[in-house]
């Protein structure tokens, strides 16, 4: 299906820096003229941020990986029906944290359930919606976890208390994407200063998409 609007999402590990960016880019694409929305995953909408609830409570540590891969896929469902498609047939340049990659790497990859056997879940939820564009922010999983301890601010889930190999999983996980999708996914060092990071991204935007 083609929309009118395009529809970039924002994938990496634990601490690398997403969020900020993503927030500048929203202000610099604003003052550029364009009509544009942020959102994240899982959440975004209210059905979907109760879900994230349910996901990343602390408390929730007995929960099985498959019933993990459904939620996700159920929350972006939700969201994606409600508030991207919509936003996307409106002309909106949609800036998503996180989308179908994270599951695939988290779910598909470091929780050993197969990157086609979460893709196959997915695929279900989502339809024919797949990003415009994905930036990958490229970063040391150790140096991301350092960044999070440092952050009192930042809001600690479930996902930030598995051990460091599950991180290191993640990471894995996202590079056998980058190579499965090579054209949908773009890599930028999120390891240099916070500045060169959103220079860089807004780079990556203005080439490829406007």
């Amino acid at each position: 299906m083609v929309y009118k609007g395009k529809f970039i999402t924002f994938e990496g590990p634990e601490g690398a820096g997403k969020t900020t960016v993503i927030s500048k880019l929203f202000d610099f694409l604003k003052e550029e003229g364009w009509s544009v929305i942020i959102t994240r995953e899982p959440g975004g909408i209210r059905i979907a941020e109760k879900i994230r609830g349910i996901i990343l409570d602390n408390e929730h540590v007995e929960m099985d990986a498959k019933t993990e891969a459904l939620l996700y896929a159920a929350a972006r469902r939700q969201h994606l029906v409600e508030k991207i498609i919509p936003a996307l047939d409106k002309g909106f340049i949609v800036l998503c944290d996180r989308f179908i990659d994270s599951s695939l790497a988290y779910q598909g990859h470091a929780r050993g359930l197969g990157i086609d056997e979460v893709l196959s879940i997915n695929e279900f939820a989502i339809g024919n919606t797949i990003p415009d564009l994905t930036v990958f922010f490229d970063i040391d999983p150790e140096e991301g976890l350092a960044r999070i301890a440092k952050n009192s601010d930042r809001e600690k889930n479930r996902l930030d208390e598995e051990g460091m190999q599950f991180h290191r999983d993640v990471y894995n996980g996202y590079k056998e994407l980058i190579h499965r999708y090579p054209d949908r996914i773009v890599v930028t060092d999120a390891s240099l200063s916070q500045l060169q990071v959103i220079e860089n991204v807004s780079e990556i935007i203005s080439s490829r998409l406007i």
